[in-house]
């Protein structure tokens, strides 16, 4: 079964955690409104203690992209999710708003590292025109994630009848990943005891670029990586792109308690919707992107027209979705908004790996975690202040963060292709 396709047993188990991942970070929101009753929480307490996860997450993509260019993608993995795990059975014994931040804080350093690190093996393991396929393979484990969250927080709780019990089952999830994880992951492709020949062959001269028949094996220090036009593009389309999906990760459940009145229950029943469009959106990108590029096409116009059309797609059903009438049809579009995000993250999360060597994959992908999640945290602060009356104003606002995710890689990214160190 491995023969030949190690590659992408490797990205499955990757795109696995991120489900658990989501699992994990997910609990909170559905579980909320019985913790708020108990623990007499408000909906400001929660947005305090989503903003203490998001603002520890975004400095633990920093963290962690240095962590996993330092000790590995395999090490990196296994202290990522050993921490993350147990951070969230220690939500179980929570008893208010200091300790739930406390150990939403360090759930949001640890969750930060499935990220840098997912890119990071990417670049490793993938050729370039299957590397936007991987990171859709991977992303969809963030839909998948937040598809089954939902059904499987819903029933953990109705069957074991406490919100702390649900945190503590589902924190064992980590735990049980890490059996595969480490019999499989033995090293990077270059090493593997179990890779093919000819898989490895074919990875590592596929990380040539087509158009210059260069490999990126430019490896910066970070004020190098920083003093980059290419690394801001990347930065900041990750800073503008972002909390789109954010938008929905951490407030649509809320969305769906605070407009319509849903439970526990009926939430679970709805909240999976627009990650099965996030679902079919990562695949989808990685395929065209992919497709394209065997055509012809070069890597520069391979991603800018993928993440234009994963612009547009999110613009106007952002637009649209100010205009829904019924929860249903709401969260309809929300699937086609996570289409299109999905669409476009996918080959801009692939975009530090087509400018640089392995060694600083990591890095850039943790500096432009860093950033969006910052971003993240000024639009929870301003969700609570401009959604007392609707939540259309936030729909306009995600509309236009796709637009200027668009521009920053148009203006910022004249040219994708491996870099050069600068010339005196």
């Amino acid at each position: 079964m491995l023969k030949g396709n190690l590659r992408y047993v490797i990205v499955v188990l990757v795109a696995v955690a991120t489900v658990i991942n989501y699992i994990d970070r997910g609990a909170l929101g559905f579980l909320w409104p019985e913790i708020s009753k108990e623990l007499e929480l408000t909906e400001l307490d929660y947005a305090i203690i989503l903003n203490v996860f998001t603002f520890a997450y975004a400095f633990g993509q920093s963290i962690f992209g240095k962590i996993f260019d330092w000790i590995g993608t395999r090490l990196g993995f296994v202290l990522s999710i050993v921490v993350w795990s147990a951070a969230t059975m220690l939500h179980a014994v929570a008893t208010g708003l200091t300790s739930f931040a406390i150990f939403r804080a360090l759930l949001g350093v640890s969750e930060a590292g499935n990220w840098p690190g997912a890119t990071k093996a990417n670049a490793e393991w993938f050729p370039i025109n299957e590397r936007a396929l991987a990171q859709g393979i991977f992303n969809s484990g963030a839909a998948i994630g937040g598809i089954v969250s939902a059904p499987i927080i819903g029933v953990l709780f109705v069957w074991l009848g406490s919100w702390q019990a649900t945190f503590v089952a589902i924190g064992a999830l980590g735990f049980l990943w890490l059996v595969p994880w480490l019999i499989i992951y033995k090293s990077g492709p270059d090493a593997h005891p179990w890779i093919s020949a000819e898989e490895r062959e074919y990875i590592l001269t596929g990380q040539r670029n087509v158009e210059t028949n260069e490999v990126a094996d430019y490896a910066p220090d970070t004020g190098e990586i920083l003093s980059r036009k290419e690394s801001w593009g990347v930065i900041m389309a990750s800073f503008f792109l972002d909390p789109i999906w954010w938008l929905f990760v951490g407030w649509l459940p809320i969305y769906l308690f605070k407009t319509y009145g849903f439970g526990v229950e009926e939430i679970a029943v709805y909240a999976w919707i627009p990650y099965f469009g996030a679902m079919f959106g990562a695949w989808f990108g990685g395929l065209l992107a992919g497709n394209r590029i065997k055509a012809g096409w070069t890597v520069n116009r391979t991603r800018k027209t993928v993440i234009a059309l994963g612009g547009v797609i999110m613009l106007l059903s952002l637009l649209a979705t100010t205009q829904a009438s019924t929860p249903l049809f709401a969260v309809m579009l929300m699937a086609v908004i996570l289409f299109g995000f999905q669409t476009a993250v996918g080959n801009i999360q692939t975009m530090p790996s087509d400018f640089y060597s392995g060694k600083s994959v990591g890095s850039l992908a943790g500096f432009a975690g860093t950033a969006a999640k910052l971003a993240v945290v000024g639009l929870n602060f301003l969700i609570p202040v401009i959604t007392v009356n609707s939540y259309t104003p936030a729909f306009v606002v995600g509309a236009g963060l796709a637009i200027m995710t668009v521009l920053s890689v148009f203006i910022l990214c004249p040219d994708i292709k491996p870099l050069k160190p600068k010339t005196a």
